[in-house]
C-alpha cells in the first residue's frame, strides 16, 4: 500500500515542469521534498492529489489509479493542504475546521475528533474567532487542522497527507510543535508529504528526502545518505555544509556566501 507516481512528464505551454519523475510514498513515513524555487514540488503535489492530470505516467493510492477514484473516496484516502489557502467569508475557526467532517461516515465521533485535533494543534482556545483575525501562522494551524481531521479517524487501510509549506508562517516553537505533530501521524498508519524550504527542518523530521531541481528528481532516500553536502550544494546552486551537531548526532544544515568555508566545515566533521 502506497502513493506511487511513475514516469510523471507534465508541461506548461510545452515547456516542462516536470519530467519522468517517480515517487512513492509509504504509509508510516514522513517524506519531504526539497528544492529550489521552480523545481516543480508544487506541480507534482497537485498531480499526487489528483488535482491536476499529468500528461503522461501515472499515480495510484493503494494500488488503485487515482484517476478511477471518486472524489468522496478520494477524500477518505487523502488531505491535501494547499501552500495558499484563501477564505473569502466570515467564518470562524471552528466552521472551517469542520469542513474536514465532510469525509466522515455517518456513525463517525466528528465532534469528539475535531476537539481532539483542535486540541493538538493548539486552536482549542480560538473556536469562536473569526478566521481573519488571526496571525499568518494560526490561519496555516487552522488549515492543517482541517486537513488532519479529513483523515484523523483510524481505519484498516493507510491513509496520507500532502503538506505545501505547512509551516512557512510560523514561528520556531509552531515549526516544531506542528512538524512533532505531523510526525506522529506515522503511528496512525499514515504516509506524510512535505514541501519544506528549511532544510534543518526537513533533516531533523523526515525519514527520506526527494531533491528536485528543473522539473526532475536529482536524488532521493534516507535522510543521512542523500542529504549531502554535495547533493544539496548541487541542487540549490549554493555552497551549503553538512555537520553534525555535538549533541544528539543530528544533521546541522548550514550555508555560506564562501565555497572555502563549505569546505572547511565538511573537512571538519569528516
Amino acid at each position: 500500500m502506497m502513493v506511487s507516481a511513475e514516469n510523471i512528464h507534465f508541461c506548461i505551454r510545452k515547456k516542462p515542469i516536470l519530467d519522468q519523475v517517480n515517487i512513492d510514498l509509504l504509509p508510516g513515513e514522513v517524506v519531504s521534498i526539497l528544492g529550489p524555487n521552480g523545481a516543480g514540488k508544487s506541480t507534482l503535489l497537485k498531480i499526487l492529489s489528483g488535482e491536476k492530470n499529468c500528461e503522461t505516467g501515472s499515480v495510484s493510492i493503494n494500488q488503485v489509479p487515482l484517476a478511477s477514484i471518486k472524489p468522496q473516496q478520494l477524500a477518505k484516502y487523502r488531505a491535501v493542504m494547499p501552500q495558499h489557502s484563501t477564505v473569502n467569508f466570515p467564518y470562524t475557526v471552528e466552521e472551517i475546521v469542520a469542513l474536514g467532517v465532510l469525509s466522515h461516515d455517518a456513525n463517525t465521533p466528528s465532534r469528539q475528533l475535531m476537539e481532539e485535533v483542535m486540541g493538538l494543534t493548539g486552536l482549542g482556545h480560538l473556536g469562536e474567532r473569526m478566521i481573519d483575525g488571526l496571525s499568518g501562522g494560526e490561519k496555516q494551524r487552522v488549515q492543517l487542522a482541517r486537513v488532519l481531521l479529513q483523515i484523523w479517524e483510524d481505519k484498516p487501510y493507510a491513509r496520507y497527507l500532502l503538506l505545501d509549506e505547512p509551516t512557512s508562517s510560523m514561528d520556531i516553537a509552531q515549526q516544531h510543535q506542528v512538524l512533532r505533530l505531523v510526525r506522529n501521524l506515522r503511528k496512525k498508519n499514515i504516509g506524510v508529504l512535505a514541501i519544506l524550504h528549511d532544510l534543518n527542518l526537513a533533516a531533523h523530521y523526515s525519514d527520506k528526502v526527494v531533491l528536485m531541481k528543473n522539473g526532475s528528481v536529482k536524488a532521493s532516500g534516507p535522510v543521512k545518505t542523500i542529504m549531502t553536502a554535495e547533493n544539496l550544494s548541487m541542487v540549490y546552486g549554493h555552497p551549503i555544509s553538512v555537520l553534525t551537531h555535538p549533541l544528539d548526532d543530528e544533521q546541522v544544515i548550514i550555508t555560506s556566501e564562501s565555497t572555502e568555508y563549505a569546505t572547511l566545515a565538511s573537512i571538519k566533521t569528516a
